[in-house]
């Protein structure tokens, strides 16, 4: 048994990770997070140990692809053995970098940066009028594959005619390749749809659901109906626009908003602009060069050579920089619009970084002038406030072009803390993230462990060898069932990873049947049916917890973030006046918390008051709330 302290002030000096730190601080001497919003002036501290000798200490600040400037950095005094030296300074609008130079007896040396490796540090500054909705903030999201999570028997599936519907709900297996990169038609239904979700909100409220996000659900004629055939039409299949509307309707009864899922970087080519197949009754630009919507696409040799979304031919590809393109999706009447319009509470834009900066400009203002607390979540795989894509840097937050994105470097880094890759690189990522985005995004980052481009959480967590099941062809994946021991493993790990996405700054989104203990390896059998009236008991009443704790406490809105402790397998960090502690370690902790009042603190997850000691077993979490 190993004891650590919960109280900052006690923690030792290699646990709070000062040395070679640049911070940032506000006018009042309290830490700064986040990036810097434009007419506030940025005082930072560059903590140097007294071992270095550090002497000339400057500051050169750099602009994306502009000039530097360099600040002369004035010694305010020692803490925690460290030299602190202070400048301030007063950016414009804009991405920079930041390099604290030193003198010292061996000569002119740069501060380290720990967090990122290497010797530059990033300031981002974002526009003073930008905010993010805080209807999402304190929320959860929920994921949904519409054909796959709820049937309604007073509203059945009608079939359209190339479709095939699998009634083998619980034991069917979605249509696959033979080998990956081999097409598949992708056209087997399993009859899901919007009437069937709309029985089932009291469920999603009951796990603290406040927004749901759809994968596309306009006219296509595949079952992940990314090959968007008509954006003005709700696909039949799932219920049609009376479907939504009814959605809609009964999810403001509880609270529950609809993020749509924007496909708007190609169609499919089975559709009223592309109509490469003839099924509608306009001319679209593969079968006339003549058409309204010919100067929609970029053919190389017409009309079988077209540039298309990775290659996959059912993708053609829109050319976004075409104004026609842009009025379609981002007027004031257009599609983005027309849908918040209708009631809708934002879009997720699949592919992100293949909409141009004059697309997702026009399209911000058209959203936020039908519903300004409408959200704009973005699919960005990277660290979004520095992400070049196609060789140009991205202005996602200092243009204030989308409020959110998907967090996809956190879930890496909390998949790695709970298969035992230690703290560090958790507290790491974190840190970094909050500190390059602007609070108000981070309060709305989007927190996944699975969507449906991932394999299900449940089989990386649990799985002894995922790296050599994934190379299983798939025959084999389509039938693979972790064992006993496997899933009992991967349940434990994935009670952690939903804390730790839960309690983080963000908000965290659960794929359907995350929370049920689905299982299912790559794509499409990460997309299997709902298991209702069959789900693992123990994680659904976990999600509960979790999303009642969330919506209890306003610290996780918008509570200021700072680890407290980072090591081996414990991660503590602290929102405000709430506490979280997850040790995903073999070894056994006694937390000592600070104060001589006995029952200062009460664990949420337990209800359970807590004296001056909390042992914390191992590959378990908790979460301290001080009593008020």
């Amino acid at each position: 048994m190993r004891l650590c302290p919960i109280d900052e002030t006690a923690l030792p000096e290699n646990c709070r990770s000062f040395q070679y730190r640049l911070v940032r601080v506000n006018q009042d001497g309290s830490r700064a997070y986040g990036a810097l919003r434009y007419g506030d002036k940025a005082i930072f501290e560059a903590y140097i140990p007294r071992d270095d000798a550090a002497y000339g200490v400057r500051l050169k600040l750099r602009l994306d692809g502009g000039s530097p400037s360099f600040y002369n950095m004035q010694c305010i005094g020692l803490r925690l053995g460290c030299d602190v030296y202070s400048c301030e300074v007063d950016p414009d609008i804009g991405l920079y970098f930041i390099k604290i130079s030193f003198d010292s007896p061996e000569g002119k040396r740069y501060m380290p940066n720990l967090r990122d490796g290497g010797d530059e540090f990033q300031l981002t500054v974002y526009p003073n009028g930008f905010s993010t909705p805080a209807s999402l903030k304190g929320g959860t999201i929920y994921q949904i594959f519409p054909d796959r999570f709820a049937k309604s028997a007073e509203h059945p599936t009608v079939p359209h005619d190339n479709a095939v519907i699998n009634d083998d709900w619980y034991g069917g297996i979605p249509k696959y390749p033979d080998k990956p990169g081999d097409e598949v038609d992708c056209n087997d239904f399993f009859g899901g749809s919007l009437w069937g979700i709309a029985e089932k909100l009291d469920y999603l409220a009951s796990l603290g659901v406040t927004h749901i996000y759809f994968n596309p659900i306009f006219e296509a004629h595949t079952n992940h109906r990314y090959d968007t055939g008509d954006y003005t039409k709700v696909d039949g299949l799932l219920g049609g626009c009376d479907a939504l509307d009814h959605l809609i309707a009964e999810g403001k009864k509880r609270g529950i908003g609809i993020i749509l899922d924007g496909v708007f970087s190609h169609t499919g080519s089975d559709s009223r602009y592309f109509n490469r197949e003839g099924r509608y009754p306009t001319k679209g630009a593969y079968s006339s060069k003549r058409s309204r919507y010919y100067s929609w696409y970029t053919f190389r040799d017409y009309p079988d050579d077209y540039e298309c979304w990775w290659g996959v031919k059912i993708l053609p590809t829109l050319n976004k920089h075409n104004v026609a393109v842009r009025d379609f999706f981002c007027s004031e009447n257009g599609i983005a619009a027309r849908y918040i319009a209708r009631g809708i509470a934002g879009w997720r834009l699949d592919v992100a970084d293949e909409l141009p900066d004059e697309f997702l400009d026009e399209l911000r203002v058209a959203v936020k002038a039908k519903n300004p607390e409408a959200v704009i979540i973005g699919e960005v795989w990277e660290d979004a406030s520095n992400k070049i894509a196609y060789g140009a840097r991205r202005r996602y937050f200092t243009s204030g072009q989308i409020d959110s994105v998907m967090n996809y470097p956190l879930r890496e880094a909390i998949i790695a803390f709970v298969t035992g890759g230690g703290a560090e690189r958790l507290r790491r990522t974190a840190e970094c993230l909050y500190e390059h985005y602007p609070k108000c995004v981070s309060d709305v980052l989007m927190n996944m462990l699975g969507n449906h481009d991932t394999e299900r959480i449940l089989n990386i967590l649990g799985s002894d060898s995922p790296e050599m099941t994934r190379q299983l062809p798939n025959v084999k994946l389509s039938t693979a069932k972790l064992t006993a021991a496997e899933r009992k493993r991967g349940i434990g790990r994935l009670k952690l990873a939903a804390l730790l996405c839960a309690t983080l700054p963000g908000v965290p989104s659960v794929y359907y049947g995350d929370e049920a203990g689905l299982e299912g390896w790559r794509d499409p059998f990460n997309r299997r049916c709902y298991p209702w009236g069959r789900e693992e008991e123990q994680l659904v009443e976990h999600y509960r917890k979790l999303g009642k704790i969330r919506s209890m406490n306003r610290e996780f809105a918008d509570g200021e973030f700072e680890v407290l402790y980072a090591n081996d397998g414990l991660f503590i960090f602290r929102r405000e006046s709430i506490v979280t502690a997850v040790n995903a370690s073999s070894k056994e902790y006694t937390l000592a918390f600070p104060g001589k009042t006995v029952h200062t603190y009460t664990e949420l997850m337990s209800n359970a008051d807590i004296a001056d000691t909390y042992k914390i077993d191992s590959m378990s979490g908790a979460i301290f709330a001080a009593k008020k």
